[in-house]
């Protein structure tokens, strides 16, 4: 008597887990969770970003409306003072713009400029640490000894010098038209030399693995094993000097507006409202400088804290 055997089915290949659930499931996710400060700091990130974000819809007024703006309303102080008007919650400056919505236009300002100042500085410098890393030689020199001379002048020289020479080029552009792209290019240009130098670091240990001489022994061009190989595995330290580096931005951008070099009035970023409030200080208007600088300060901290504990969070060494 004959039996014929049944092949027994075979498991089914188990599907992979979704980003969402690795991430619910990582090691980052839980140290977040742990650390009561990183919590508060990132609500705090997060309300400052909405707030930039939806300016237009949260504000009472658009405060740089001529047509929403009256002279009569100048210095009308906080709500809780006395001769404070219901209207304007904490106030508003010398030209009778609420102060609220002045904030909220300004923090957009403050984060666009910052936030492509870093965007431009990591690009260059992640270019430049990656060909002198995978290179070395020449091109290495070349390139850290460069890196060494632009760490001798600081964004304020570097904005001035811009400046002058956007000046120079664009002879009838004027100053709110070139404001913002040289306070652009100025941090970006003060900032590179940080990305360079670590993801050179990375890069030269890199460069020696195995999978790098494999890459090369199949003919991939350079370029190609950069960008989709070794960048990739040196990238992780990038992201924590993004986030620091994006409150060491907002600041720079926040000096040299302060110092009369950023924005100018009619493009008012936290800076410039920190500019115009710090001239009527002594005169008993002390809310037009108080609650810009305190915005000012609450996003620093609240972005270095973050940068803190992202920076713990992807050190092996510390979990």
């Amino acid at each position: 008597m004959s039996t014929t055997n049944t092949p027994s089915a075979s498991p089914s290949p188990q599907k992979p887990p979704s980003l969402l659930a690795r991430i619910l499931d990582s090691d980052i996710l839980a140290s977040f969770l742990r650390s009561k400060v990183t919590i508060v700091a990132a609500i705090v990130v997060l309300i400052l970003f909405i707030g930039a974000a939806f300016a237009p819809f949260i504000a009472p007024t658009d405060p740089f409306d001529p047509a929403t703006v009256f002279l009569a309303d100048a210095s009308i102080p906080p709500v809780w003072q006395d001769g404070g008007d219901p209207r304007f919650i904490i106030g508003t400056d010398d030209q009778g713009r609420d102060l609220y919505s002045a904030i909220l236009y300004g923090l957009r300002v403050s984060l666009i400029v910052g936030g492509l100042g870093v965007l431009l500085a990591a690009t260059i410098g992640i270019t430049l640490g990656l060909l002198a890393g995978y290179f070395g030689g020449r091109v290495d020199a070349v390139i850290m000894r460069i890196a060494d001379v632009q760490l001798t002048f600081p964004a304020i020289l570097i904005a001035l010098l811009i400046d002058g020479v956007v000046r120079g080029i664009f002879k009838s552009a004027t100053r709110e038209d070139t404001a913002l792209y040289v306070l652009v290019i100025s941090i970006g240009l003060s900032f590179w030399v940080q990305y360079a130098r670590t993801i050179r670091g990375s890069t030269l240990i890199e460069r020696n693995k195995d999978y790098v001489h494999a890459a090369r022994l199949v003919g991939l061009p350079a370029p190609l094993i950069m960008l989709r190989h070794v960048l990739p595995n040196v990238i992780g330290p990038v992201l924590v000097i993004l986030t620091i580096n994006l409150a060491l931005a907002v600041i720079t951008e926040a000096t040299l507006s302060f110092l009369g070099v950023g924005l100018p009035p009619t493009q008012p970023s936290l800076g410039t409202l920190i500019n115009i409030g710090n001239r009527y200080l002594f005169s008993g208007d002390w809310w037009i400088v108080t609650f810009p600088g305190v915005t000012l300060a609450v996003l620093v901290l609240a972005v270095n804290l973050l940068g803190d504990w992202l920076r713990d969070a992807l050190n092996p060494r510390l979990r």
